[in-house]
Order: structure tokens, then sequence, then C-alpha cells
């Protein structure tokens, strides 16, 4: 309760003495025998002393008086706090600006903006985190120097620097974010390993009960790959960080506890004591244990994550696994594949041609997973698609384009046979592929499969890639031209030799050949 000295300060300050309101505003700001401490009313009655210019008043504002506080009342209180850094308060500054620039990102648009960028500038260099952080966050603002004469700019990324070393989390999270997308490993992890030791300590204290943000998961898992294998251990060492031979370990049975997907790949490995492809690992003591490695790599596989999938196919291959089982394999094997890991989309590629003489379509199959791996710049898949389905450059299959170009007009009125022969020069086909070709049925999207054994018994199957936009375009178009259309001897085109005779009639002899004769003679379009 209030003595009589306190409620003769409360009479004279409700009358509006300024004196009594800043002496009434103190004892609410720092409590009394009498008052308690109460932030808001003491706000009150000092924010009515400074608007009779009480000077002290202000001062007790941006020295006291938090921005969580303030930010109700922002555009009536901002000036009180533009006073006290105008006097000297660096922290009345820092309130300002927070007050006038919000998050601090936006530029400055008005003389009140510029000049909060200015209090901000000078709470940064007095080493307040927060306002280091807000300079940071101005990505794409200027750097801010208090004069022309005063110290030099510092830049966004210098502040961000300066506010992860001040122990502000989120500067923290966006300097470990920065160093990892660009592959700066020893930076990441002199600042990653320390935070990731005091998570471990915090989890190990709390007995489990503590769960992790996604942040810390990830950083444990990143610090981890890192670690793994004694990777940067001696550039850690010249930096005084000492890692020991356990410690990925730690990090990784951490994270993957949290569900990372990361993390359970490498738990997974480690069980089967293996790389991702199926190789045992150097020096990797004790016997595997596949059932746990099958736990962990179906969890991280579950989350996404390709090379599970493609280790799982290498487990259930292996001869020492008591469950060993081909078809499990290869339908992991094909997850991984589909989900675009190279090295399963090559082998199943591989197998597919390895099992052709079982299955003649499995040469499709084969070089649509090639072209696959080959678009991610495998070698070794480009150089079997180049065996397996290779464009012809002899001159019956390449004399097509002249023939059409000569004979644009003759062609006209006969839609389909044009079409074919385009066909013909876009792919690089002969004139009795060209001729008796069944398009829709050729065409699998990924290649063409030409195959006239049926109608002409000297050809052999052959495959061709469709490797351009502009191809496959070109291809829509012509199999639109023959959709519903029977391409065989009882269609409306007729058998080969009436579709050769009406060639022979509309472009005369460039498409002359003998049809006795040999394939080279008898596949040709020009003479």
């Amino acid at each position: 309760m209030a003595n009589r000295e306190e409620l003769a300060i409360i009479r004279n300050a409700r009358a509006g003495q300024a004196a009594a309101q800043l002496e009434l505003g103190k004892l609410y700001l720092f409590g009394s025998a009498g008052l308690p401490q109460s932030l808001p009313t003491a706000l009150h009655w000092l924010e009515r002393a400074a608007r009779q210019d009480c000077r002290q008043a202000w001062q007790l504002i941006g020295n006291h008086i938090p921005l969580a506080l303030a930010q109700p009342s922002a555009t009536a209180l901002a000036p009180w706090y533009e006073r006290a850094w105008e006097d000297g308060s660096v922290h009345a500054g820092l309130v300002f600006a927070q007050l006038v620039l919000g998050d601090g990102t936006a530029p400055p648009a008005t003389p009140l903006s510029a000049k909060a960028l200015r209090a901000l500038d000078d709470a940064a260099r007095a080493g307040f985190p927060e306002a280091q952080w807000l300079l940071a966050r101005r990505r794409d603002a200027a750097p801010v120097s208090p004069a022309a004469s005063g110290p030099a700019p510092v830049s966004a990324q210098g502040w961000l620097r300066r506010a992860a070393d001040n122990g502000v989390a989120e500067a923290q999270s966006a300097v470990l974010d920065q160093a990892w997308k660009d592959g700066h490993w020893i930076d990441y992890l002199i600042r990653a390993l320390p935070l990731a030791r005091a998570l471990v300590s915090t989890t190990a204290s709390q007995e489990g009960v503590h769960r992790l943000a996604p942040g810390d998961i990830a950083l444990l898992s990143r610090v981890a790959r890192l670690l793994d294998g004694g990777s940067h251990a001696d550039e850690l060492a010249k930096n005084g960080l000492a890692v020991a031979p356990d410690e990925p370990l730690c990090f990784w049975e951490l994270a993957s506890a949290e569900h990372d997907r990361h993390a359970q790949l490498a738990m997974g490995l480690r069980c089967a004591r293996m790389g991702v492809d199926g190789r045992r690992i150097a020096g990797a003591g004790g016997a595997a244990n596949f059932k746990k490695a099958i736990r962990w790599l179906t969890l991280a596989g579950e989350q996404g994550l390709a090379q599970a999938w493609y280790a799982l196919s290498r487990i259930y291959i292996k001869p020492e696994f008591s469950q060993r089982n081909v078809a499990d394999a290869q339908r992991y094997l094909e997850r991984a594949a589909e989900m675009g890991y190279r090295a399963a989309q090559l082998e199943c590629g591989h197998n597919a041609w390895r099992a052709r003489r079982e299955n003649e379509n499995n040469d499709v199959r084969a070089v649509y997973w090639l072209q696959k791996a080959s678009a991610q710049g495998c070698a070794e898949a480009v150089a079997l698609l180049r065996k397996i389905a290779p464009r012809l450059s002899a001159p019956a299959y390449v004399e097509t384009g002249a023939l059409l170009a000569g004979h644009e007009g003759a062609l006209a009125p006969h839609p389909l046979l044009h079409a074919r022969l385009e066909l013909a020069a876009l792919f690089g086909l002969s004139r009795a592929e060209a001729l008796l070709l069944d398009v829709p049925a050729a065409d699998h999207g990924h290649c063409l499969v030409i195959d006239i054994r049926a109608s002409y018994g000297r050809s052999k199957r052959r495959l061709v890639l469709v490797d351009t936009a502009q191809e496959r375009h070109a291809l829509d178009r012509i199999a639109r031209l023959f959709e519903g259309i029977d391409c065989g001897p009882s269609g409306p085109e007729g058998n080969y030799r009436q579709r050769l005779y009406r060639l022979r009639t509309l472009v005369g002899a460039g498409a002359k050949g003998d049809d006795e004769g040999d394939g080279s003679t008898d596949i040709g379009l020009a003479a």
C-alpha cells in the first residue's frame, strides 16, 4: 500500500505536474515499498511526463521500456525513443529502429526510416545482436554508415556473421545453411560441431524427453555426414576441435531416432557393414546385421531416399544373406531407378538387355532405363545406347531427306506416303522400313521399334531413339495421321509392291531399286 509521500505524488501526477509524473513513473518502473513494479503503468506516467518536454522521462523510456511493450503504440512512442537515441542511448536507438522498420528488410522510404537505419547501425556497432541480425536481413539494401566520415560500412554478410558469433539462433542457422549450400565444409563444421555436441548433451540430460526441432535434426545429420569415415578430422584438429572415433555414430543415432532419412540410411549401411553399392566397407569389424539394416533402409526409402532402395537391392542379392531373393532385389532396384537413382537406372538397363532373349521387348525396356541414366551424365549408359540403338548412316538411310525435299508437290496429295518419307528422313529409315512400318505400334515413347520382318523377310528388328523434343513432336503429329488406319497389306495403302509402285510413280527414278538384290541395293531410296 502506498505511503503518504507516494499518495501525494499520485495526486500531483493526476493533477498534471510533470515532476510528479516523472517521479511516479520511476516508482512503478523500479518498484518501491508501497508500489509494485509495473512497466505498463510506468510507461503511462513517463509518457505523460515526456509530453511536457521532460527529458529524463524519454531517457527512461528509451533505456528501460522494452520493444514488446512499446509496439502496440509504436507511432506515439517512437519519438521518445528517437530523442533518447539522440541523447546518446544506443538501446533506445535499437528500439526506435525496430518500431520504425519492423523486420528491417524494407529499404528506407522516408527520412524517419533513414534515421532509424542509422540508429540501427549504431546499435549493431555497439554489439547488440538483434541489431546485427536486422541489418543482416537487409540483403538487398546498401550498407549503412552513420556519416561520410564515420566508420566503414559493413556488408549484410558481415553483420550476419557478427550476429551468429553473438549467439543469435536465426543468424547461426542462416550462416550454416549458406556454408552447406556453398560446400564450405570446414567452415560449417567449425560452427556446427559445438552446436551438435550441445544438442547431444541436452538430449542425454533429459533422457530422451526433449524433442528436437527439424533444424536441429538436420544439423546433426549434416555434421555426421561430414565426419563419417574420419573426413576433415585433420582440419578440425588444427582449429582445436578433436573428434572422437564414435562421435559421428552418436549423431547418426540421435538423428535417425528423430526420423532423419539420411541418418536412417547411414545406420542401415553401418548395420550391413557395406556401402550403398553393396561392397563391404574396408576395415569394418564385426558381422553384418541385415535384419536391422533392412529396417533402417526401409524407413529411409519410405521417406523418399532412392539410395536406400538401391542398398536394399544389394542386400537381397548377397549370397551370405539367409533370405536372399532375386525378385525382391529387382523390385527394390526398379524402385530406386524410378526415383531417379542413376546407378539403379544403369543396372536396370543392363539387366533388361541381358534378358532380351527371354523377351524380345526387353531391349525397349533397356533403352528406357539407359536413356534415363545417360540424361544424368552416365558415360557407360551412353556407350551402351550407341550399341543397342545406333543411328545408321549408310547412304540408304540418309538420302530420304533429299528425295522428300525434291518432290514435296508430287507427294502433297498423298499425306500418308508423305508422312512415311518424313519419318524416314527424321529417323534414318530405309525405303522398305519407311513404306512398311506400322507407325502407331512402333512408337514406344522414348524409341521407335523398327520391325517389318512379317512383310519383309530380309529386314532386321532394330531400335531408333527419340532424342529431342522436336523429334517427339514430329512423331506425335505423324502418328495422329495413322490413328485408326490399318498399316498392314489389307489396309488402304496396299501391300509392299503397291506402295513401292506408288512411290516410283510419284517421285520417278529416284525411288527405283532392285527388289531382288542384296540389302544395300534393295533398301536404298536413291539410285
